[in-house]
């Protein structure tokens, strides 16, 4: 099995390559947890989106790193090209999105799973998302969903994608890009200054997903319709991947099953996110969680 991991963000919010910042005492970074648990779950492969120009640093450190278990690792550039009669506006500066990312990855021949680079999601995460892939047919996904109050940030607003399911399968993820604590509940703030609510227990999208070969190429001709949509506002639309995603659900193209995990979710957005992350791992070591070196 493939793991697919979103690592090509520009990391405005943290102020750097978030990806590539050592946070723990022995240098690792979020994505030594990453594939570390995804490799005792039992995937063979990761395929890392990144920036072409972090190429080397990429395999100086973690690829090199995880090498040494025999894993299989690759990169893919998620570049901000646009297929024939589309423009990219002047004033673009940021990627298309997590639903553009996907793209950059070509064919992918065996069933895959999806996360962020700067997300912890916990071996837990892990071992549902094979045991769920393992008998995927064409068109079956799935989504790991967190607590919101689990995943917000003492530090900023963050986004996330609010879950709907019924009878355990999603039927709408609302996307949100400003979500924070106020009180007893989370509230995002919208573009117009109005504040909307949901309940700190909502399920949230932390962008896990579980997907069949023929997602990719469906991903393609929905980013096609994202640009006839937006092509009146294209300097800083992106095309999320959880949009993609609603499209094909309400196109009865696909299921998704929701997975519910009882994993501790960590994040890095900002900067100050990162003293909590490296507490809460030495933790985990404290517990027999991780070995005190991963590789």
């Amino acid at each position: 099995m493939t793991l697919v991991v979103l690592a090509a963000g520009m990391g405005s919010r943290f102020g750097g390559v978030k990806q590539l910042t050592p946070l723990t005492e022995n240098g690792e970074f979020v994505i030594d947890f990453t594939s570390f648990d995804a490799l005792r779950a039992g995937f063979d492969r990761i395929i890392f989106i990144i920036r072409e120009e972090h190429r080397d640093a990429f395999e100086e450190t973690i690829g090199a790193r995880i090498r040494t278990t025999g894993i299989k690792i690759e990169y893919a550039y998620q570049r901000p090209d646009l297929p024939a009669g589309y423009t990219i506006p002047a004033e673009r500066k940021k990627p298309w999105g997590t639903g553009h990312a996907i793209m950059s990855v070509g064919e992918i021949d065996d069933n895959f799973g999806v996360v962020n680079a700067d997300d912890f999601y916990g071996a837990e995460t892990f071992v549902h998302l094979a045991d769920f892939l393992k008998s995927a047919k064409p068109g079956q996904y799935c989504s790991v969903g967190y607590k919101l109050e689990n995943t917000l940030s003492e530090n900023g607003a963050v986004s996330r994608g609010i879950c709907y399911e019924k009878n355990g399968y999603l039927y709408k993820i609302e996307e949100k890009t400003k979500l924070l604590r106020e009180g007893d509940i989370a509230v995002n703030l919208e573009s117009d200054g109005t504040k909307t609510p949901y309940p700190l227990n909502s399920i949230v999208s932390m962008t896990c997903f579980g997907f069949t070969p023929e997602f990719v190429g469906k991903t393609k001709k929905l980013f096609t319709e994202f640009l006839d949509e937006n092509k009146g506002d294209l300097t800083s639309k992106e095309f999320y991947l959880p949009m993609a995603v609603q499209k094909l659900i309400d196109r009865e193209e696909c299921s998704v099953k929701l997975l519910s995990t009882g994993a501790k979710w960590m994040g890095v957005t900002y900067r100050s996110d990162s003293e909590a992350f490296t507490a809460f791992i030495a933790e985990q070591r404290k517990l027999g969680k991780y070995p005190a070196k991963l590789w």
